[in-house]
Parts: structure tokens; sequence; C-alpha cells
């Protein structure tokens, strides 16, 4: 028995569809009637099901937009995490971290192990999640950041960058302190600190400890003023193991073999 051939959509619905700014369910409504016509379903079930994928696409659209405003990797999302990778973590922190309870409270998460573990990965899988949840989000590494923010001295524009980067809901600031800081980077550290505290969230991943962050900093008090008011709020999550950068490696002795393997089948 051949399958029912997919329902086609007439060349007036199609126009009626694209004044409404409704061009793109195009794409799915003609698998859609076909569906609705061969389950004898309701007009009002059809309708919401065709109204639920326009919802569903506008989401992703909108979501994806913000994610790549945000300057995520678009690869780091939570859902391609390698589950087989030889790290370990708190998993029940983990799965409290992506309710994204802490940005609701304005509370911090710091996540902390040595190099190569994913911690820039998980951090970005919390800013995916957060775009996806209409949470505004802004991902920078901690070191291009100082640089920049040295930089918007020279044209006046730090006042207003600061201000931004004080009111976004979730700030992602990756490789903190992997370098020392001056005087000047360690002010705006303390300044975004302070202004953030118990507003908005912050997360930070680095392989120091919150003590190990002290020393890195050239102004003690505002060092200590500054982890002292992020890590009473935040929540660590430690990461250890095996590098987790080396699994996203290419092999190519693999991709060899392959090509090998398929030489060897043709005729």
């Amino acid at each position: 028995m051949s399958p029912a051939p997919t329902a086609t959509v007439s060349a007036e619905l199609a126009a009626v569809l694209r004044r409404l700014k409704l061009g793109q369910m195009l794409d799915t409504l003609p698998e859609r009637l076909t569906l609705a016509r061969q389950g004898h379903l309701p007009h009002a079930d059809f309708l919401e099901m065709v109204l639920t994928d326009e919802i569903t696409r506008r989401d992703r659209a909108s979501a994806s937009v913000r994610a790549r405003a945000a300057h995520l990797d678009a690869t780091m999302v939570a859902e391609a995490w390698d589950a087989t990778a030889k790290v370990s973590f708190d998993r029940a922190m983990w799965a409290e971290l992506t309710t994204l309870r802490f940005v609701e409270d304005a509370a911090n998460a710091l996540v902390l192990g040595p190099v190569g573990v994913g911690k820039t990965f998980l951090a970005s899988a919390l800013g995916h999640i957060a775009c996806r949840r209409r949470f505004s989000v802004h991902f920078e590494r901690a070191d291009r950041l100082h640089k920049r923010l040295k930089a918007t001295r020279l044209d006046a524009s730090h006042e207003a960058e600061m201000r931004k980067l004080m009111r976004v809901d979730l700030l992602i600031l990756d490789d903190f302190a992997l370098q020392s800081l001056d005087a000047m980077e360690t002010a705006d550290f303390y300044e975004l600190v302070v202004e953030r505290h118990r507003r908005a969230s912050t997360v930070i991943t680095s392989n120091r400890e919150p003590a190990e962050m002290l020393a890195m900093m050239a102004d003690p008090l505002l060092a200590q003023s500054a982890i002292d008011r992020l890590q009473s709020a935040a929540f660590e999550l430690v990461v250890e193991g095996e590098s987790y950068r080396r699994r996203q490696k290419p092999v190519v002795g693999a991709a060899a073999a392959t090509d090998e393997t398929t030489k060897r089948r043709r005729p």
C-alpha cells in the first residue's frame, strides 16, 4: 500500500500566511495537513498544533539570536556534553544550576578545576539555557574583558560599558585570574562585583581557588572585598579529571582507517 501523498498548500493560503508574517509555517504545514487528515483531527486541535509549531520555531530562533549576541559558542550546549568523559563534579549541584534558580535569586556560580576539564563548556551551557529562558547573557574571557574595558577609557565609553555589564542578568567570565590583574583591572572587577552583588548573577570559571585569585590581584583590599562578596553568594562547582578538551580533538588515524575501509569495499 503506497503512502498517502503529502497535502499541498494553495498559493492563496501561502500569500495569507506571508502577509501575517507566518511564512515559515509553510515549511511544516503540508506534513501537518496530511497528519490532520489521516487522524481526522478536529479543527481546533489542528490550529493548536500548527501554532505551537510556530511558537517553538520562534523560541528557538530567538534563543539562537540571544546566544550569538551573548558571544556563546553554539556547540557548547548541555545536550552536547559527553557523559562518558572521565571528569567528576557534583551532579546534584549541576542539576540545581541548570534550573537557573540561582539566576532568579541573583546568586553566583564558581566553576573551578584544572585546565581542560570542561569548565568553559559547562558555563557556556548555563548561558545557553539562560538564553532559552529569555535572560540577558554576556560571555567573555576575563583577560579580553579587561583589555576591552581599558580601551573604553580612551574613547570615554567606559561608564556606559560598565553599566551594560552591571545590568545583564547573567555575566559569564571565563578563565578568570589566569594572569595577574593590575590595579585598573582589579578596580574594574571590584566595581562589577559590588554593583552586581545580590542584584544579578555572575558565573566565573577559573583554574584557581578563591584564595589564589586574591593573590593575583594588585589591590589586596579591593580584591578581598570583591572575592568575599562573590563567594558569599556563590555555588562552587569543582570539576576534576582528565582533559575534556582532548575528547573533542579530531582523530586523523580513525578518519584514515575509515577511508581505507571504504576503498576496500569498493568493487
